[in-house]
Parts: structure tokens; C-alpha cells; sequence
């Protein structure tokens, strides 16, 4: 089957279904689809392409010299594709030698007419008939394909009818490049701001625009018709306004599009304000969408046929679609596409693809998460798992002969050991430490030799490829590779022979400076499986953690003894040395940003007992020290080796402007902030220090990490060498090595390792390396993951968080009132950090009525008529009978909160102040907390969740254990697991929290 250029357009959904195979996509069509429909649908082809399953091919029909067609006088573009295509399906007809029939299938009936019984052998049909005739029982597909009919029949029907136009036309593709070479126009990415979606938009520069405009700040958007028909994330082209029609961006905090209007406040100052011109790239994807209520559907009109949906995602416009099902699918969450929008609409049109599950169900919910972020959570193939080693009880996995004599074997001279989270599975890296004969010492870290088990674009490979990386949300997470690699023979897992790659230095026996680095292929077999607690406990010298320790267990007291003091003498080695390495990195202005990391609580039936911030210990930086390092030694190695191919990580300075509300928010304390560079703005954050308040300098840490700007894979030939430097870590040089059991781009930089090494011993490099190119769009794939990745497991903690105050009575239950600290000021609120849960949100001082906040002589809060005054740090409530209270930045308050629920979105947490007083915790809670802050300033990523336990309920047992055979290839024992791994990630890398 030979789709044309439209069929590829229109029914590339249903193209995806598996049981459709064998399919050759022109070039023709890929092009015209890339060309129209933008990067996100052109790349779902790719994907399709790429996928073993689905057996598709592409042809370059334009490159072969009987296939290629030039384009006739008069002849519409059109027209033009479609005879190409056909001409190339009756070529390829022939190249068959005759023998193969070929069914083209297009929705251009002058061509089914005119090319239909033009040669035997080759079928020019519809695709609803290619369906009816081929596949008669694929019930889904007819159901798509029909209701992409109706959706197209009635988009004809409205512009036939429809004379007025609601958006101006978007200017011709020539004149748009060209204005943007002469400077008249600018590109940019389309930003919605969520909190004003009707309002706010703003176009980030890119290209040449943003280094010719002489802007230094985003272009502003207001309003939709200045947008123009544009949808977040399209490549836009602007046009300024003249500088008397520049507005500005809104101060005031806002649940909804009309708050800031209906409360009159005041816009901060003009900033370059524009409208869309054109779109040069559409950013269209899967829309999760909620049906309207049966009143809502009744004020919308007579044709109930024709109905607006709301996307999940407010920053996305409600979609036209067509549909008899309005009210049968009221209650449940739906997929749909966008399908066009013409000028002569308010709103795009779309058709229904699929029913994802009921509003308010954690399946349901967890699948909007998934399809919002692009996440495909398919199973592994039969073809992918036929690749996969055997490790039975039967046919147990061994080392091989060939590897032993190739490998450094250091099972039986080193003590290697992995410390990680309790129950963790994938154990990715092990460490080791030894003194030499000469004195010094030998520090190794080794990493699972995952390439070993994955070659080149091989069936898995290509899997990993599309995954990019390991998704961990609140419940569950999806592997990038199958639990027989990243739980089994991949994982470092103590006691058993295993496959790494080791990076080994010598160091000097007190200075602890590196002496000579050796990288290479190992066979490691480790002591001890420690989790984190126990490594910490040990390091305290508190020895009664042993029986906790399984290889401890059966060993005589002498034998215990020296072992002992062994591992107690590693751990202790190992603490000093990474010391060492953070001291240097400080002294290059390495920065230590802030979060909150919470626990999660669970009673014995499994159920959200209590959201516990969790104590940092130092073996967490520690381990966290010799990783860096690892990334940092591996990223010198294979540039040193490939100048122009290497797969490294940058993390570039941030603008200054992000960095006022930080300035701001500490000079109202007295501090003074110096953002000039990195090592003046970790000096700064160090002495912003309260003795008084330790909120403060985690608060100014965490104004500071929402400055940064993101880091991001990179290829060394796109960029110059300046570009390099990772301004988080302090380091000229840095890649991502030590997770190739959760990130692809770590499989990347192991293959470059094992080139760089080969060709130091002028061996041949048996493994292609990507060109620059090549590598380039790779690391655009990957980042792209990466930002899916995090936004989801942002995203299901608060769906959990959510459920954790749910159905909670905020007036009288315990966990919905807590302390809270101001950390910023708004027109008509203030923005409240939850220390105990490590929530952030907003706070009103102003309600929807117009009633303000008072607080009376015993500091409850109440609403009374009145007004607000802000100034630069802080906020004053004045009611109409003379009453005021103050809010100062930092001053902390008692909130109260609640989950608000959503029909149509997500559910969001609400913050509500009852009291201008701190909250009185009972003492033993308040000790908790007190040595928690004060034990040590090690921060980390905010990690909120709470247990699925309480949902699970509403869904029948046996769905939830079919949708994990289905979907979960690795399942953490609890969620308690689930969490520590998600900590694992972040404690590896402080760029994993923080985009670095």
C-alpha cells in the first residue's frame, strides 16, 4: 500500500495501528506532511519508520531518475504530488517485475478517476474503501476514518457558509523569511502564559532574530487575536508594534483569565509587545480533552453534533469537533487532533481519536499525563526481547572467556561496592578505593556496561533511541530498557560477576590531586549493596547498622570484624576525597541550589500516612561528588579523542534579568546579591544566611535555581569550544555517563569511550559514530524526552500531592494546616512556601467579591470590604473601617489547605491564609523540623508524591494488575522505592533536578 500525500496528512493515526504493515511512504508525502503539518506529526512518521513492528519503508522517489517528475506549467502543487506518487508506485509496480499488486490509495477522486484502470496492477482507490475492502474488521479504524469524514465534510460546509473572517490571513511562506533576513519581522517559539491563556503569550527569540532584533527580553502577545490562530509552542513570526501600543505583563496572581480585569490591577511596565504574522512551524500534537456538560452543550446551540471541547491543557484553545457521542463520553477523558483552522474561526477544528478513561480515575489520569508529554508506553516487541541475553535458574548468564581475556578483571584485587536507595533494582554505578604500593591511592568508579548487551541499531537500540530515557512517575516507571538489562544483568547487584566500564584514578596520598586516569573495560563483582541510611550510619561510626547489612549476616565475628573495618575505611576514604572535589569545584563557583525533598509516609495497609521532608545525608554528596567527577574526566576523554562528535552537556550562564526578583527578595533582608558569575553568586548565596530564619537562604537558593536556564545535550561540531562550559557545576567540560541503564545519551557517550579508547591503541573502531549532524538532532531528541520526563513527574506528583488533601475536611483535619513562608509579592497576593510539604503556591488577599483579608487583634483572618497597596517588599490590607495588617516578604503564616478539583484540568492546590502568625506545631514535631534544617544544608531536588493506595480503590483490582503486565516492565516493591530511585536520579547529577 502507497499512501499520497494527503492520506498521510489525514490518517496518519490510523497509518499507526500495528496491524497495518508493509506500508512505503514517498518522499513526496513526507515532505508535504512536514511542510503542512509541522516537526511533531512529521516526526510521529519517522517514528513509525524507524519502528521494526510496523515493517514500513521509505522511498526517496524524487531521487530516482525514472521516478522523478518535474512539475508542468499551470500545474498546481497538488496535483503535481499526486502524480508524482502514482508515477513512482507504477515504477515500483514494474520493478517488482509485475508481480506484486499495488493498491495507491488517495483522497483526490479526479485521480482515482483518471488513474484508477490506467495501468493492471496498480489500484488507485479511496481510503475508506482501501478499509472496507482490506481491512473490514478493524473496527477502530472505521470508526477514525469516519469520524475524520465527518470533520472534514463539515469544515467544507462552515466555509462555504461563512463570509466574515475572525483572524487576518497569515502571510505567504517568502514574504515571512524574508522580512525576518531584513529585520522587519522576527521568529520565535509561542510561550502561553497558563495562568492567563486568553490573555498573555509570549514569543521567545530564536535564530537570527534573537541576536539582530536588539531585544533582551521576550515579545509580548496580548490577546488572541493578536496570536492569530497560533497554538503554544508554534514556530511564530511577529510583527512589532509601534512603542505608544507596547503593554505590559500583569503583577496580579490569577486563577482565571478575567480576575486580573474584574480587579482593575495594574500591568508592569511596557515591554516590546507584538501580533503573529504568519506560523512557520505548527506545533500540533495529541490533545487530551474534556466533553461539555449537558447544560454547556445545550448553550453552545442547536447542533449538538458540533461541539467545543476544553483541552486539559489550558494554554491550548477549546477544539471544534464533530461527534454523535456527546453525551455517552461526558464523564471521561478523550484524545483528539487537530485537524486545521481557518481565518473565518474562533476556535481550530479537530476529530476524536480515542477515550483514554474516566475524569478522576488514576488510570485515566495518569494517561492524560502520559499522551500530554508525547509518552508512548507501548510493551517491548517479541523482536526487541529476542535480542535480550537468558538468565535462568536453567541457563544462568555467565562471563565469557572472550571477555575475561579482554576485560581488567578486578574481582578479586578491589573492594567495589554500590551505595543507593532501599530496594533500588537498577543499580547503574559501584564504587571502590585502595591504597596503592607507592602510597597513593586509587579511586574507581564503575558504571554497567550496557552496550555490551545493546549494538548499534539493533532492535532494542532503536527502542531505547525513541525512549531516550527512563520515565519515573508518582506510581510507577517505564524503562527505557527491559527488566532482564536494567534489573538483572545490567544492574551492579552484589555478589554476582558482572560487565562494566571503569573510569580508575591515581591520587596523590594527601593532596588527593589526580595523577593518572585509566578507562577501560571491566569485570567487577560487587561486596556489598548498601542504601544510603546504612552507608551514612556507618560513616558516623555507628556499627549496630550491620545487622541491617545482608552480607554481614553469616559471617563469624572475626570475619565480620575485618570486613568491617574494611568497608568502615572506604566510606570514610571515600567522604574525604569527595570533600576534596566539591572544595575545588566551590572554588570555581560551582553553585548548590535548593529544594525540598519529601517522603512519603505509609501506614500499615498501604494508604498516605503522612508527606515527611527528607534529612540529607552526606553519603549522598559523596556519591554524588564521584559521579561529577566520572561525567567530568569521561566529557575531556572523548572530546580529546572526537573534537567535532561528541555528545557533551552545556549549561549556559543565565540573563541577568531573571535574577531581579532574587536581588530584590534579598535585599529586603539586607542581603546583597552578586550575579555576575557563577563563583559571585555561590559566594552571595553562602552569606545570605539568618541565623534567625533558615527558610531564608533555602528561599534565595530556590529564587535562584528558577532563574537558571536549562542544560542541554549538545554535539562539540555545533558549537565552539567557549559554549562548553556548565556554569551549575563549575566545569569547562561535562557529559552524562554513569545512568546508561536510564539514559540513552549515557549509551551515547559509552560507545564514544570505547572509540576513543581504540583508536589510543590504534585499533579499529568497530562501532559508526554519528556525525555531527547525526548527533545533533539525537541530542534534540533527547533533550526533548528529558523535558517530557520531568514535566510528568511533576505533573503525577501533584495529581498524588492532590489526592493526598483530597476529600479532607481543611477546617478540622490536622495535615491541611501548616507554617508557610512569603517568598513573593503580587498586586492582589502573595506566593506561600509550605516548608513541611514543600508546596509553593499562591495565596489571595483579595477574593472574587472584592473583599479583602483582615486580621483581628487574636490574628484569625477574615474577608472585609477594603483595598490592597503593594510596595517593593510587601503588601498592606486596609478595610473600609481603618483596619490594616502587612504582609512583609519572608514573615511566615498560618495556611490552611485544600485540593481544588478540576472538571476539565488538572486539580490544583490551594493556599489559604487563616492567621498572620506563624503556625505553633507541637514541640516534638518542631524539634523534627528544627534538626532537620540545621543538620546539614545539603539540598535537593522537591520530590512530592503520595500513595496511589487511596485511588486504587476506585478501580477494579484486576484492571490496575492488567494494565501493569501491560505497561510497567519494572515495578518498584512500593512506592517508598519508587522514591528513592526518583532521589537516586537526582542525587547523581544536581543538573538532573534543575535542568543542567
Amino acid at each position: 500500500m502507497i499512501p499520497d500525500w494527503k492520506v498521510v496528512q489525514d490518517y496518519l493515526e490510523i497509518l499507526e495501528f500495528p496491524e497495518l504493515k508493509g506500508i512505503i511512504f514517498m518522499q513526496t508525502a513526507c515532505q508535504t506532511l512536514q511542510h503542512q503539518r509541522g516537526r511533531r506529526q512529521y516526526n510521529k512518521l519517522r517514528h513509525l519508520l524507524k519502528d521494526a513492528r510496523h515493517d514500513c519503508v521509505l522511498f526517496a522517489n524524487e531521487f530516482q531518475q525514472q521516478c522523478y517528475h518535474p512539475r508542468e506549467r499551470g500545474e498546481s502543487m497538488e496535483k503535481w504530488q499526486t502524480r508524482s506518487i502514482y508515477r513512482a508506485a507504477v515504477w515500483y509496480y514494474h520493478h517488482c517485475q509485475d508481480k506484486m499488486p499495488i493498491v495507491m490509495v488517495t483522497e483526490d477522486e479526479e485521480a482515482v478517476q483518471q488513474y484508477g484502470s490506467e495501468t493492471e496492477g496498480v489500484f488507485v482507490i479511496s481510503f475508506k474503501n482501501y478499509l472496507d475492502n482490506f481491512w473490514p474488521d478493524l473496527k477502530a479504524a472505521h470508526e477514525l476514518c469516519d469520524s475524520i469524514l465527518q470533520s472534514r465534510r463539515e469544515r467544507e460546509n462552515e466555509s462555504q457558509e461563512s463570509h466574515g473572517k475572525e483572524y487576518t490571513e497569515h502571510l505567504p511562506l517568502e514574504v515571512l523569511e524574508a522580512g525576518i533576513k531584513s529585520g522587519r519581522y522576527i521568529q520565535g517559539v509561542l510561550n502561553v502564559n497558563k495562568h492567563r491563556a486568553q490573555i498573555e503569550a509570549f514569543v521567545r527569540l530564536q535564530g537570527a532574530s534573537c541576536k539582530d532584533s536588539g531585544l533582551v527580553s521576550d515579545i509580548l502577545v496580548h490577546g488572541m487575536k493578536a496570536r492569530n490562530r497560533s497554538i503554544h509552542g508554534d514556530v511564530v513570526v511577529v510583527e512589532l508594534l509601534p512603542k505608544n501600543e507596547w503593554k505590559g505583563r500583569t503583577a496580579a496572581l490569577c486563577e482565571n483569565d478575567s480576575d486580573d480585569k474584574a480587579l482593575g490591577d495594574p500591568p508592569s511596565e511596557p515591554m516590546p509587545t507584538g501580533k503573529v504574522v504568519g506560523i512557520l512551524q505548527k506545533n500540533w500534537r495529541d490533545y487530551v480533552v474534556t466533553f461539555p456538560s449537558k447544560e454547556e452543550v445545550q448553550s453552545q446551540g442547536k447542533n449538538a453534533q458540533k461541539i467545543l471541547v476544553t483541552p486539559w491543557d489550558n494554554r491550548i484553545p477549546k477544539i471544534r469537533i464533530s461527534t454523535q457521542q456527546t453525551e455517552a463520553l461526558q464523564d471521561f477523558r478523550v484524545v483528539v487532533r487537530i485537524d486545521s483552522w481557518e481565518s473565518t474561526s474562533l476556535y481550530p477544528n479537530g476529530h476524536f481519536v480515542r477515550v483514554l478513561g474516566r475524569i478522576g480515575d488514576l488510570e485515566g489520569e495518569i494517561a492524560t499525563i502520559l499522551v500530554e508529554n508525547s509518552i508512548s508506553v507501548v510493551p517491548f516487541s517479541e523482536a526487541q526481547m529476542c535480542e535480550m541475553p537468558v538468565n535462568t535458574p536453567e541457563n544462568p548468564w555467565k562471563v565469557s572467556p572472550e571477555e575475561e581475556r579482554e576485560r581488567k578483571d578486578l574481582r578479586e584485587t578491589h573492594l567495589v561496592f554500590s551505595i543507593d536507595p532501599k530496594g533500588c533494582e537498577d543499580v547503574d554505578d559501584t564504587l571502590s578505593v585502595r591504597t596503592l604500593a607507592n602510597g597513593n591511592l586509587e579511586l574507581g568508579v564503575h558504571i554497567a556496561d550496557v552496550t555490551h548487551f545493546v549494538p548499534p541499531n539493533s532492535y532494542i537500540d532503536i527502542e531505547a533511541r525513541t525512549r531516550a530515557i527512563t520515565y519515573y512517575l508518582a506510581d510507577r516507571r517505564y524503562d527505557m530498557l527491559p527488566s532482564i538489562l536494567s534489573a538483572d544483568l545490567c544492574s551492579l547487584l552484589g555478589g554476582v560477576d558482572r560487565y562494566a566500564v571503569s573510569v580508575i584514578w591515581e591520587l596523590d596520598k594527601t593532596s588527593y590531586e589526580i595523577k593518572t586516569v585509566w578507562y577501560g573495560r571491566t569485570i567487577i563483582r560487587s561486596a556489598y549493596k548498601l542504601f544510603y541510611e546504612a552507608a551514612q550510619e556507618l560513616l558516623d561510626g555507628n556499627f549496630h547498622i550491620v545487622d541491617d547489612i545482608p552480607e554481614f549476616r553469616d559471617l563469624d565475628e572475626k570475619s565480620r570484624q575485618a570486613k568491617l573495618e574494611e568497608l568502615v575505611w572506604a566510606i570514610g576514604k571515600l567522604t574525604e576525597i569527595a570533600r576534596h572535589i566539591r572544595a575545588k569545584r566551590d572554588r570555581c563557583g560551582a553553585l548548590e541550589l535548593e529544594g525540598v525533598e519529601i517522603r512519603v509516609q505509609l501506614d500499615e495497609k498501604k494508604n498516605i500516612h503522612d508527606l515527611i521532608p527528607r534529612q540529607p545525608l552526606e553519603v549522598h554528596e559523596t556519591v554524588a561528588e564521584c559521579m561529577i567527577l566520572a561525567n567530568h574526566w569521561v566529557a575531556k576523554k572523548i572530546w580529546e579523542s572526537f573534537p567535532h562528535q561528541a555528545l557533551l552537556r552545556q549549561h549556559p550562564p543565565p540573563q541577568q534579568e531573571f535574577f531581579s526578583e532574587l536581588r530584590e527578595c534579598a535585599k529586603a533582608k539586607g542581603f546583597f546579591i552578586d550575579t555576575r558569575s557563577n563563583k559571585t553568586l555561590a559566594d552571595s548565596l553562602d552569606n545570605a544566611n539568618d541565623p534567625n530564619d533558615p527558610i531564608v537562604n533555602r528561599l534565595l537558593r530556590s529564587m535562584a535555581t528558577q532563574a537558571m536556564s536549562n542544560a542541554l545535550y549538545f554535539s562539540t561540531g555545533s558549537c565552539a569550544e567557549e559554549e562548553f562550559h556548565h556554569y551549575g557545576l563549575a566545569l569547562d567540560k561535562y557529559t552524562h555517563f554513569t545512568s546508561p541503564i536510564r539514559r540513552y545519551s549515557d549509551i551515547v557517550v559509552h560507545r564514544l569511550l570505547m572509540a576513543a579508547i581504540s583508536k589510543d591503541k590504534k585499533m579499529e573502531i568497530k562501532d559508526n559514530l554519528l556525525s555531527s549532524k547525526d548527533l545533533e538532532e539525537l541530542c534534540r531528541h533527547i533533550n526533548n524526552r528529558n523535558r517530557a520526563a520531568q514535566h510528568s513527574q511533576k505533573q503525577s506528583m501533584e495529581l498524588f500531592q492532590c489526592m493526598y488533601f483530597k476529600d479532607k475536611d481543611p477546617e478540622n483535619e490536622a495535615r491541611c494546616i501548616s507554617d508557610g513562608v512569603i517568598y513573593s509579592i503580587r498586586t492582589n497576593g502573595v506566593l506561600v512556601f509550605i516548608p513541611r510539604f514543600g508546596i509553593k503556591g499562591a495565596a489571595y488577599l483579595r477574593n472574587k467579591d472584592g473583599l479583602v483579608i483582615s486580621c483581628g487583634s487574636d490574628s484569625r483572618s477574615e474577608w472585609k470590604p477594603g483595598s490592597l497597596q503593594r510596595f517593593q517588599n510587601k503588601i498592606t490590607s486596609t478595610t473600609t473601617g481603618g483596619e490594616s495588617v502587612t504582609f512583609h516578604l519572608f514573615d511566615h503564616v498560618t495556611v490552611r489547605i485544600s485540593a481544588q478539583a478540576s472538571r476539565c484540568h488538572s486539580d490544583k492546590i490551594r493556599l489559604e491564609i487563616i492567621s498572620n502568625k506563624p503556625y505553633l506545631i507541637p514541640d516534638k514535631e518542631l524539634f523534627h523540623q528544627s534538626s532537620l534544617l540545621l543538620k546539614s544544608d545539603l539540598v535537593k531536588e522537591v520530590t512530592r508524591s503520595v500513595e496511589e493506595a487511596q485511588l486504587a480503590q476506585e478501580v477494579k483490582v484486576n484492571v490496575i494488575q492488567e494494565d501493569y503486565q501491560k505497561y510497567c516492565q519494572t515495578k518498584g516493591r512500593s512506592l517508598y522505592t519508587l522514591l528513592e530511585e526518583i532521589r537516586d536520579l537526582a542525587l547523581l547529577d544536581v543538573s538532573n533536578s534543575y535542568g543542567m
